[in-house]
């Protein structure tokens, strides 16, 4: 069984950039590099998003490499702008080793005030 270790992602695997203003968008830091982990998309509840409110982002992933352990990379863009970074434990948001097939990543967190509308 292949073992893997995340360094700055999953990006959401690898600098996944959510635009608020189109929700399931996902693009990759390098766009010809060879990721062993695919994002399909991410799913957020409640949608639209409200400050001050939790809200849940599921991450809808698929590897052919099974995962021991790594880091979750989460950059937020608004309209091009970027607003927000944070980084996570991978086996702290989902159950370590992360087999191989489809997997999902789920991270709920409160918005803060500064939450565009």
């Amino acid at each position: 069984m292949a073992t893997i270790k995340f360094k700055l992602a999953i990006v959401l695997s690898l600098c996944l950039i959510v635009d608020l203003a189109r929700a399931t968008d996902v693009k990759y830091c390098d766009k010809n590099a060879d990721y062993d982990v695919k994002v399909h998309g991410v799913d957020i509840s409640p949608y639209p998003v409200a400050r001050g409110r939790e809200a849940t982002f599921s991450i809808s992933a698929t590897t052919d490499k099974a995962i021991s352990g790594g880091k979750l990379v989460i950059d937020v863009s608004y309209f091009g702008w970027h607003i927000h970074s944070e980084t996570h434990d991978l086996c702290d948001e989902t159950s370590c080793p992360v087999s191989t097939g489809d997997f999902v990543v789920a991270h709920s967190q409160v918005l803060p005030g500064f939450t565009p509308p």
